[in-house]
Parts: structure tokens; sequence; C-alpha cells
């Protein structure tokens, strides 16, 4: 009751996100594959310069460079879409199912392709040694938590260093953000707002103790990358509460450019960083909706830039923007393959898993 009637009095100012949350009608998969572009662009300096090489944003954002900024935009959209997945899916069964199709078969084929490739055309290393080491780095890769970057005799004079893949190093916290959906979601914290704020503040609470203490780095990273997902997770369960308007999207940019002279812009940031997303996600453009026939070739711009730009490293290229303008267009190629032969078939997989489930909360509005 409350909620209509807050959504009813601002109804001639502004749209709230869940008017425009039930459909498809959005520009999040064009905001993803420009995000993984913007990896791509990041990676680009230190491959070709150096591991210490200064990337895009890092001056204007104390240190963050566009890469992370990229990096925070996709997990502000997953927190909103897994807490939705998990929200609107009837089995448990499923939504675990759903977010085991979406990232393992692309990430055991990107590292199989690479393992093969690096084999046959990369590899210094005599071959009883390099293929001795593979099967340790595709099961420590495809497991997510004890990533190995390398392989014998490969990439091994490139400027950025010997890894084969960097860009995977996320993907364990994504994972573990997904980890956090669940189980708030079979405790039914999602089914009770506040439940969940007062897990949000115990959140935030942690955050604020990375800020002042040295902590283990993995849980400083997870703080980091939770902050734009627990975002994400709040923009859903309130989203009959948020609106959507340039005048909120103001306050939030001027909020920002304020906490630009304090410790606390980066947190600060990355709160209006996600709204913008969502203001931008749900932006009435019709002409951009053309974009969502295409597919979702995000993932795989994701997993297989970095390999890629390696390879054009080892080549002698080392420029930056050479190194960008060779490795885009084989990474979209890589990228539209791997969403329409392995993504997109084995997430219709999915529907095959039938089996009960415990019956959760359904949200309220308290």
């Amino acid at each position: 009751m409350t909620a209509g009637l807050t959504r009813e009095a601002a109804s001639q100012s502004a749209e709230f996100i869940a008017d425009r949350a039930g459909g498809r009608d959005n520009n999040f998969n064009l905001i993803r594959i420009l995000a993984a572009t913007g990896v791509l662009v990041s990676h680009a300096y230190p491959l070709s310069w150096g591991i210490g090489a200064t990337q895009p944003l890092e001056g204007l954002l104390h240190g963050t460079a566009l890469g992370t900024v990229c990096v925070w935009l996709f997990f502000a959209i997953s927190g909103f879409f897994i807490t939705r997945s998990f929200d609107r899916t009837p089995l448990i069964s499923s939504f675990l199912m759903a977010r085991i199709l979406r990232l393992f078969p692309a990430l055991a084929t990107v590292l199989i392709v690479t393992i093969l490739f690096a084999g046959f055309f990369l590899t210094q290393a005599a071959p009883s040694i390099y293929w001795a080491a593979t099967g340790e780095y595709f099961i420590r890769n495809i497991t997510l938590f004890n990533l190995q970057y390398s392989l014998p005799g490969v990439f091994v004079d490139n400027p950025g260093g010997a890894g084969i893949n960097g860009s995977l190093w996320s993907l364990s916290y994504e994972v573990t953000c997904y980890a956090g959906v669940f189980i708030c979601g079979v405790l039914g914290l999602l089914g009770h707002r506040k439940a969940f704020v007062g897990l949000t503040l115990l959140f935030l609470c942690a955050y604020a103790a990375t800020m002042v203490f040295e902590l283990n780095p993995r849980i400083e990273q997870l703080a980091r990358l939770g902050l734009p997902f627990i975002t994400g997770m709040i923009f859903y369960l309130f989203r009959d509460n948020i609106p959507l308007s340039w005048g909120t999207l103001g306050g939030v940019i001027a909020v920002t450019v304020a906490a630009w002279f304090t410790p606390l812009f980066l947190p600060v940031f990355a709160v209006g960083l996600s709204y913008t997303v969502f203001f931008c996600g749900y932006a009435k453009t019709p002409w951009l909706l053309h974009y969502n026939r295409l597919g979702d070739y995000s993932y795989g711009v994701y997993i297989y830039a970095f390999p890629i730009q390696q390879l054009v490293a080892q080549s002698g290229v080392t420029t930056p923007a050479i190194n960008i303008a060779i490795s885009l267009p084989f990474t979209f190629i890589c990228a539209v393959l791997s969403w329409h032969l392995i993504e997109a078939p084995a997430m219709k997989l999915r529907h095959w898993i039938k089996t009960p489930k415990p019956v959760k909360s359904k949200q309220t509005a308290e």
C-alpha cells in the first residue's frame, strides 16, 4: 500500500524501476558489451607497455582504472538480474542450473581452445613439459578459486607478463556473489526488506573495515565488487521505490562529484555508477533496442579478449591503440561464435531441470 502511494505521488514526474523491469525492452545487453569492450581497452595498456603502465581513468578516479569500472558495471547489473532470477524461478535447481550453464560451458571452451592453440602454435617449452601442465591449468581455472594464469613457454617475453587469461580473476567473485543471492533467497531474506536492509548495513560495516584495516586481499576485493552487486540487489528489492528520473540522476552525480574530495569517493562512485547504469539501461531509446536482437556477446568478449591481446602483443605490437584495433575484431568474432554455438544452446538446457524445491517466501513491502 505504501509503495503504491509512493509511486502514484511521483508518477507525474518519473517512472520507477518497477515500471520498466517487467519486460525485456532494455539496453543492458548493449551496456554489457560496452563494458566488456572497456575492459579490453583498459588491458591494452599493461599488455603493451608493461604491468606498471597507467590505464585510462586511473588519475581521475583515485587509482581506479577503466577496466575496474567496467567490472563494477557487470556486478551492478548481475546483482539486479540474479536476484530477479531467484525471485522468479519456480525451482531452486533451475536457478542453480541456469547459473552453471551461463558461466561454465563457455569458460570450459575458452580454456580448451587456448590450451590447444598455445600447445600447437605458441609454447617454447618441450611438448612433454607443456602438455603435462595443461591438466592442472584446466582444473584450477574451471573451478575458479585457485586460478593458474600461465602455461610453460607461453607469452614468456610479453611486456605484460606470461598470463594467458587475466580476465578470469573476477569470475570467482561473481560466483561468490551468486552464492550470496542463493543463501539470502533460501533463508527468506529476499522476501523481507527490513531484514535485507540489516544485512546491507552489516556489509557496509565490513566494507568500512576494509578501508581502515589491512585485511586479506580476497576479502578486500570481494567487498569492492560486492558493493555494486548488493546495490543492484537493493535496486531490485526496492524497485517500487527507486525513481528513474533526470533529477535523481543529477543528484547522484552531484553527490559523487562532491565525494571526490573525500576518502569516501570510491564507494560513493560505485553506488552512483550503479544508479547511472539502471537509468541508462531502462532509458526509452527504441532505436537502441535493435541491439537486443543480436544476442549477449559480452561474456564472450570478456573471456576471449585477454588471450587475443596477448597474442597481438607477442607479435611485436607495443602500442595500446594498435593492440585494440587488431584485437577487437577478432575478439568480437570469437564472442559471436561463443554465443551462438556454446552459450545460447547451453542455456536452453536449463528447461530440462524440473525437480521440486522448498517453498520460498514471497517478497513483502515491509
